[in-house]
C-alpha cells in the first residue's frame, strides 16, 4: 500500500497528463513519463508512448460538455497507471522512482500531510498575512470569496 504522499503524487502525475496535453508542454512531459513508465525497456516506453497519444487524443477531440469527464476520467487512468507501477517495486526501487517521477512533475515529495500542485501553496498550520502603514498583504486561494457576513437579525435598510 502506497503512503499518502506517494498517492498524492501519482495524483499529480495524473493532472500533468491532462493538463499537459494540447499544450507546448506535452512533447517534454510525454516522452519523459513514457521513459519513466518504461523502466529502461523500449517496447514498454513504447506503449507507454501509444497510451499518452491515446489520451491525447481523447482529450482533443471531447466536446464541451464531456471534456471535464474524460478529463477526469483520463487523470484517474494516469494515476492508476503510475500507482500501479510505483506498488510493483520494492522499496528501493521505489524510493529511486518516486525522487525521479517528483523531479519530472517538478515536484518535491511531501513530507507532512499538505502537499500542493505546481504554483501552489500548502500548508499544515495556521496562516497568519499582516499588513500595516497602509500597506497590502494577501494570499491567493483560487475561487473564494471573502466578504463581510451579513449581521444576524432583520435586514438592515
Amino acid at each position: 500500500m502506497l503512503s499518502e504522499a506517494m498517492t498524492a503524487l501519482a495524483a499529480a502525475g495524473g493532472t500533468a497528463v491532462v493538463q499537459a496535453a494540447s499544450t507546448d508542454a506535452w512533447a517534454g512531459l510525454r516522452q519523459r513519463l513514457a521513459r519513466w513508465l518504461g523502466r529502461g525497456n523500449p517496447q514498454r516506453e513504447n506503449a507507454e508512448l501509444e497510451r499518452l497519444d491515446q489520451t491525447a487524443g481523447e482529450l482533443n477531440i471531447a466536446g464541451p460538455a464531456e471534456l471535464e469527464r474524460v478529463r477526469i476520467r483520463q487523470g484517474a487512468a494516469w494515476q492508476a497507471r503510475i500507482e500501479t507501477l510505483l506498488e510493483s517495486l520494492d522499496d528501493t526501487e521505489r524510493a529511486q522512482a518516486l525522487e525521479q517521477l517528483s523531479a519530472l512533475l517538478g515536484q518535491r515529495i511531501p513530507q507532512g500531510g499538505v502537499s500542493a500542485g505546481q504554483d501552489g501553496q500548502a500548508v499544515g498550520g495556521n496562516v497568519d498575512i499582516r499588513a500595516d502603514r497602509g500597506s497590502v498583504a494577501a494570499w491567493s486561494m483560487g475561487n473564494v470569496t471573502l466578504g463581510n457576513p451579513p449581521q444576524p437579525g432583520p435586514p438592515q435598510g
